[in-house]
Parts: structure tokens; sequence; C-alpha cells
């Protein structure tokens, strides 16, 4: 029986280990599974409400190691959780995403001899300058087991010098939580309260530093979404970073129809996601979200880990200035829909394949 460590830490990890620990648990025979939370989302809405949702077990371990900058957060993981690597022993820790809980637990396994298996692994942005592509390459190289979600991505792994039988391709797994809750997420009244139609509003999230921190940007994108919403509701989940940022601009827009509410859990996201004429959005996973559901994506940055939702889904990639934001939201609203391609292995079937592949290795 193998013993595996799973972590979580941020609001995109949820998704991607709730249907491995689901796929495990129907297999006890072969896996004995732990779940440590790092702590680094503590907020309420960013983290406990996910477990909810996405039926995953309370974690085993919570490190609670709250926010700092990159490298206080990445040291304080590692500091806190070498001790959990010492205590249980396990014969693998999967680590999800690019956050500084996957970096930061991986070194730790690095360090300790304590094999590593990545989920999401070999997504290149060619840029960095964002935190996360530094995590993501880093991890890449010290990992055990690279579990891919697009081809692209192994082609990335293999140019870095990557041991070809590390990589597996096995498509990707947060389609498999999308897949299993969107029955769910349908029944949600949330679209109503908010007195939405379908197709009739547009949905948006931004945290990226390159987006929220910097007033001038942060002010263009608001004024072009209070531009927009004259037209049609803007609805927008407020990360509570981005809601700070927001703050000190003393400009929180009156307009009734950009709506600024706060964050939500992932049912009542993927019902408004589903059901939205439109996503302004700065987040990778979203990408992929709306591309499964063949929903327009307008993505706030000036490029992309996930160029397969360019070339086959249905997202594009827009400059965050208030002219290229305001001239992108009226494009899209305007093109007529296509049916766009789902990726290979974006089946729902992603945590069935990364189990047979752990269980071979």
């Amino acid at each position: 029986m193998l013993k595996i460590m799973h972590i979580v830490g941020a609001r995109p990890n949820f998704p991607k280990v709730a249907p491995i620990m689901a796929e495990m648990a129907k297999r006890p025979d072969c896996f004995d599974q732990l779940l440590v939370h790092t702590g680094q989302h503590y907020d309420y809405d960013m983290s406990q409400i996910f477990f909810e949702h996405l039926e995953m077990p309370e974690p085993n371990e919570f490190l609670n190691v709250g926010s700092g900058s990159h490298a206080v957060q990445t040291a304080n993981v590692m500091t806190a959780f070498e001790p959990l690597v010492l205590k249980y022993r396990p014969d693998w820790v999967f680590v999800v995403g690019d956050v500084n809980s996957t970096l930061g637990c991986a070194l730790v396994c690095a360090k300790t001899g304590t094999r590593v298996a990545h989920v999401e692994a070999g997504l290149r942005s060619r840029d960095r300058t964002m935190p996360e592509e530094v995590n993501r390459l880093l991890t890449d190289q010290i990992s055990d087991l690279l579990f891919t979600p697009s081809k692209d991505a192994d082609e990335n792994l293999l140019s870095e010098g990557i041991e070809p039988n590390k990589i597996h391709f096995v498509g990707n797994v947060m389609i498999d939580t999308l897949v299993k809750l969107l029955p769910k997420a349908l029944e949600r009244q949330k679209q109503q309260d908010l007195g939405l139609t379908t197709k009739g509003y547009i949905l948006v999230t931004l945290h990226r530093p390159s987006n929220v921190d910097d007033s001038t940007t942060l002010r263009g994108i608001l004024q072009a979404l209070a531009e927009i919403s004259r037209e049609v509701p803007v609805i927008f989940p407020v990360h509570p970073r981005t809601r700070q940022r927001i703050r000190s601009l003393n400009q929180t827009p009156p307009n009734m129809t950009l709506q600024l509410i706060d964050p939500l859990g992932y049912l009542d996201f993927l019902a408004l996601m589903n059901a939205a004429a439109l996503v302004v959005t700065d987040s990778g996973g979203i990408q992929e979200e709306t591309t499964y559901l063949g929903v327009p994506c307008l993505t706030a940055r000036q490029n992309t880990e996930r160029p397969l939702t360019l070339t086959e889904g249905t997202n594009r990639l827009v400059d965050s200035r208030y002219e290229d934001i305001l001239a992108g939201m009226k494009d899209s609203l305007g093109r007529q829909r296509t049916v766009p391609r789902r990726p290979e292995l974006w089946d729902g079937q992603a945590a069935t394949r990364i189990c047979a592949s752990v269980l071979r290795v």
C-alpha cells in the first residue's frame, strides 16, 4: 500500500486535488491518504468552503502559514512542512499547480529524499517575472513524476531535459471536478439571486499583481468595466487582495450594473461562469474551464501558460489597458459564437489515469 500525502494551499489547488483523492479512496487496498493544508489561503471563502463544495475530507494537518512576501511564505511552508514529512514518511507527496506551497513542499521533499508527483506539470508562460512561472520551472526540475494536462506541456518538459519516463500525459484533472459537479452547480440559485439572465452578463475575476497592484492599470480596468456595464451587467466577485487595492483607489464604482460581490464558492462560481456571455479574468484555471464550457474568455495578460485555450478553446489575450479591455469586451460580445474543440483527454478521467500511473511506478 502506498502512503500518499496531498498538498493544498490556495484556492486553485482544491479542484485539482479533490478528484485524485476521490479516485484513490476507491482503492483503499492500494492507497493510504493524508491531506495537508498549508494555510496559504486562510480566509473561509477562499479555502474552507471549497472543502464543502468539493466533498473533500478535512485536512489531517493545517500549517497556518498565512500571507507574506513570496520568499517569506515559501520559507514558512518549508519550515512547517519538513516535520510532517519526517513524521509520516509518505511514499509520495502530491503537489499541484504553481503556488508557493507547491514549490515549498517539493523542495522539502527533494532535501529529505521523498518522492514528489507534480500534477499539472509542464505549463509555461515564458515569463519569469511571474512568480508562478518560477514555481513551475523549479518544481518540475525536482519532481519524480510529472503529470501533464496537454501535449505541449510534455514538449516543454522534454526540451528542459526531463527524463521521458517521468512524464505522463493524463489530461486536465481540474476538468474532472467540473464534469462531476456541473450538474450540482446548475441547481444553484445565485444567478437568479443577482437578477441575471442566462448569457446576459459578464463575469470578472482579477487577482494578479500586474493588474491589481498598479493603481493606473487597476483604475483603467475598473473604468472599462464600468463603461461596458452600461450595456450589459458586470458581476465581479472580488478577491480579498483585489478589494483592498480597489479601496485604496477610493473608486468603488456606484453603477448598479457593475456589482462588486464577495468571493464565491466553487459551485456558485461555476454556475455563473457557465451562464455568462463573457468571462474576463487573469486566472489560469478559468481559461481552461471556459474552454471546456464553450464560454468566451478574455484574459487580461500578455501571455498564458495555457496556449491550448487560445488554439483550441475560447480564450483570447488582451492588454490590461482601459482601451484594450473595453475594445476586447465589445468585440467578444459582438462575435458569432462557435463550438470550440475540447482538448485531448479533457474528459473527466484524468484522476483515473493518475492513479494507474503511480501504481505502475
